[in-house]
């Protein structure tokens, strides 16, 4: 039988260990396909944005969401970016920006920064 010592010993040991794993940052997004940064495949990228941020970056009208279309480069960029890394508060924005790499998120913030 375990000793009240040792049982604390271990439940603080395994506590421990858990709260080491749920600090450690995401591993790197899978490549399923080499990137496609031709203007068709950025399109295609952006396409994923539209069912939030509607059709080239432009949401309905009243909508709450935020409009990307001709928003400065480096804005979108840096908001992409805090996302993916968890410094910005989201709903959804954070799972959705880790799929993408630096080169993507770049290429969707030239993207809808060049909508008017």
């Amino acid at each position: 039988m375990m000793s009240t010592a040792r049982f604390i010993a271990a439940a603080a040991a395994t506590l421990a260990a858990g709260f080491a794993v749920a600090q450690q940052p995401a591993p790197p997004a899978p490549t399923f396909a080499p990137s496609n940064l031709t203007p068709a495949g950025v399109r295609s990228l952006a396409a994923n944005c539209a069912a939030c941020h509607g059709y080239q970056g432009h949401p309905a009208k009243g909508s709450d969401l935020a409009s990307l279309a001709g928003k400065p480069k480096n804005e979108l960029l840096m908001a992409l970016t805090q996302f993916r890394d968890g410094k910005k508060p989201a709903t959804v924005m954070h799972q959705l920006s880790k799929g993408y790499t630096d080169q993507e998120l770049a290429a969707l913030a030239e993207y809808f920064s060049n909508q008017k």
